[in-house]
């Protein structure tokens, strides 16, 4: 399979960044709105497929696999079917570090991507806990939902933000890996392995989370997926809309940026984009 070198890939990725940050809002919001679909199915996919072996303490390791391997397709559709994931728009740092466009054209695609992400997981999240799927083996789907969700809110900050940034380091090399990959099977390889590594080590993503913390918030109105949740009265007062955001999405977001802008891009375009302008 014919691949591009690093110096090739970082290009790419500056050209990819042009064409991202030059997209009309309305346009940006529906592909936005597709990527945290995308990203939400691969969740409910993920769970669907591994809540069995996340509920046993000696099988939680290979439901992790199992739901990295499934959770991966999720970034397979965003790449090669075209979508606005704001987590992998964070490489567009790498054309604006090129001056070929500004931060605010940066900002403004990182704002709605991450807007039409939002919109788009909690409609599947929404839907999902309307379908009846969660009623899955007596309601443990529903009860696993609501245990991640309250895992996630649970969260300090500084963990949080750490789990973020290790989270979206992995992503956008995955991403990045893909751009160095010409044909389809190439880049859906590149993303399985390196998301599957993510999802099974536990890092958080703040999109993927736009599903799962909803989810579990959509969930807990159930007392028969509560009563399989195994959680406390506590731990589920402290699961709602305040501390997904507080508790979650700021420190995980931060971290992603970090991540994913700062030790992707950044360090990429520092060690490769200065040799070649010296060059």
């Amino acid at each position: 399979m014919e691949a591009r070198t690093p110096a090739e890939i970082l290009a790419y990725t500056s050209d990819v960044g042009v064409a991202k940050a030059q997209r009309k809002i309305f346009p940006l919001l529906i592909l936005a709105f597709f990527a945290g679909a995308f990203i939400a199915f691969a969740a409910v996919g993920s769970n669907t497929a591994a809540y069995n072996l996340l509920d046993k303490p000696e099988t939680y390791g290979l439901g992790r696999v199992l739901a990295g391997a499934v959770f991966a397709t999720g970034l397979m559709i965003v790449i090669i079917a075209g979508a606005e994931l704001f987590t992998g728009n964070n490489l567009i740092i790498v054309a604006a570090l090129d001056r070929r466009v500004t931060v605010k054209q940066m900002l403004t695609n990182w704002f709605f991507a991450y807007l039409g992400n939002l919109l788009g997981s909690i409609f599947i999240a929404w839907m999902i806990s309307q379908s009846g799927l969660l009623n899955y083996s007596g309601g443990l789907l529903g009860g696993i939902t609501i245990r991640i969700a309250a895992g996630k809110t649970a969260l300090s900050f500084f963990p949080a933000f750490l789990l973020g940034v290790m989270c979206n380091w992995l992503v956008c090399l995955a991403v990045w890996m893909s751009f160095g990959a010409k044909d389809i099977i190439g880049k859906a390889m590149t993303i399985f392995f390196v998301i599957c590594l993510f999802v099974t080590s536990g890092f958080e993503h703040s999109i993927a989370n736009m599903y799962y913390i909803p989810a579990g918030i959509f969930a807990k109105v159930n007392p028969d997926w509560v009563a399989k949740a195994g959680r406390t009265a506590e731990q589920l007062a402290s699961l709602n809309w305040g501390t997904f955001i507080t508790k979650n999405l700021i420190p995980v977001t931060l971290g992603n940026i970090v991540g994913g802008a700062g030790l992707v891009g950044f360090l990429y375009w520092l060690a490769l984009g200065k040799r070649k302008k010296a060059e």
